[in-house]
């Protein structure tokens, strides 16, 4: 018989931890800038243009798995399952492909991550579409689920895309949580409701069971996560060793891992929409003042220098135009985040507006010296310069010339990189 507690685990910490996880991302990232491919069956991929022979499925919306269409699956056999629209226009079981494109999908994931670090204590990013958020000190068990639903519907309201969302004391009783009523899901788990929530879950659902190790459990009888809560944990590690300790845990709701970021930001941005194009400019610029000056307050509470300043611009129908400019060295300056916004910005005056967003990037988290582009006028022969001053270009005479280093995206469509 197992004992109710692991030799030498310790007590779990009452957290509360959230799982967001985007539904068919890239499919639902398509549909915000073809609006009318929503309900459409809606494949993701490559392969399947003329004269290519060789490709995947990257995502398949629901309406595209009712066909038998799935993640991975090879795009011809996606295409003998649901040919294609454009070639069976006349086909009722015809549907729609599109080409993987990456950019618009991580600049669209960059939105949502900036409402999820507006949000989360912390918040450790997964994946492109995927992410955990640590909330204990922002909500209670009491009002957890309105937190929750607020989450989700920023992604939907702000963004534009939809999210399921878990929640429970651990992190991969969260993930199964936001998978268990997908899509546009809500769940959630109380501390007092884990183990029974936990009890019927497949063991191959298990997070980080896997099928390999799946199809090992089974071979001792253990088909659910009740099944693996219950085994004997000594007999898990003497088969699988601090991984069986690891499984038991998470199986009963034990999972202590710490929400911990990935590493330090690369950027920090604040983003913000209108209700419906706006062709104000002044009111675009006032809104890009305010996210301004938040994305450098933000900035100098993080510590964080930067070497990069941006502005996105949105415009009808969902066109993400980019602009960046490049100082001579790291500085932390919001007067100047403010100016070269609003430089940035002019270019799109006689735009109608859709969202409107200022970004810091190229990041750096070294001791502070010197925050000032001041100081990259030079300090004399004697090379006693600081760490920004010795990485400063020598055409750095005034501060409002040194900030004329500049590389744009004129095109406005490809360079999303200072937004991923």
């Amino acid at each position: 018989m197992a004992g109710d507690q692991f030799l030498g685990e310790p007590d779990p910490e009452e957290r509360i931890v959230l799982h967001v996880d985007m539904d068919c991302f890239y499919a639902s990232c398509e549909r915000l800038r073809e609006p009318d491919l929503e309900g459409e069956p809606l494949v993701v991929g490559m392969g399947y243009e003329a004269g290519e022979t060789v490709g995947a499925v990257a995502t398949a919306s629901y309406e595209a798995r009712e066909y038998g269409v799935e993640s991975a699956q090879a795009i011809g056999s996606a295409l003998e399952n649901l040919p294609r629209k454009a070639e069976n226009p006349d086909d009722p079981d015809a549907g729609r492909y599109r080409p993987v494109d990456m950019d618009f999908y991580q600049s669209v994931a960059a939105d949502v991550k900036d409402i999820l670090h507006e949000l989360g204590d912390t918040v450790r990013e997964v994946s492109i579409d995927e992410a955990y958020l640590d909330v204990t000190e922002r909500t209670d068990w009491s009002v957890a689920e309105g937190f929750a639903r607020h989450v989700r519907q920023r992604i939907e309201r702000e963004v534009g895309v939809p999210a399921s969302v878990g929640v429970a004391p651990d992190m991969s009783t969260a993930k199964l949580a936001s998978d268990h009523d997908k899509p546009e899901g809500l769940v959630v788990v109380p501390p007092d409701d884990v183990r029974e929530f936990l009890a019927p879950i497949d063991i191959a659902d298990v997070h980080g069971v896997g099928p390999v190790r799946a199809c090992e459990l089974r071979e001792m009888g253990i088909e659910t996560a009740g099944d693996l809560a219950d085994a004997d944990p000594y007999d898990l590690v003497e088969r699988f060793g601090e991984r069986g300790r690891d499984l038991h845990r998470r199986a009963r709701g034990k999972d202590n891992r710490a929400v911990e970021p990935t590493g330090k930001p690369k950027s920090l941005s604040r983003e913000s929409s209108f209700d419906g194009p706006t062709g104000d400019f002044e009111r675009v610029r006032e809104q890009a003042r305010t996210l301004a000056e938040a994305v450098a307050d933000r900035a100098t509470r993080k510590d964080a220098f930067y070497r990069t300043i941006g502005v996105k611009v949105v415009t009808p129908p969902y066109d993400v135009n980019t602009r960046a400019q490049s100082l001579p060295g790291p500085v932390d300056e919001p007067d100047l985040v403010e100016e070269i916004s609003m430089d940035l910005l002019a270019e799109f005056e006689d735009e109608r507006v859709r969202k409107v967003g200022v970004r810091v990037s190229n990041l750096d988290f070294s001791e502070r010296e010197q925050s000032s582009l001041d100081g990259f006028e030079g300090s004399g022969a004697d090379g006693g310069h600081s760490r920004q001053q010795r990485g400063a270009e020598a055409d750095t005479d005034t501060r409002r010339d040194s900030a004329r280093t500049r590389t744009r995206n004129h095109d406005g469509q490809s360079s999303l990189g200072e937004f991923e």
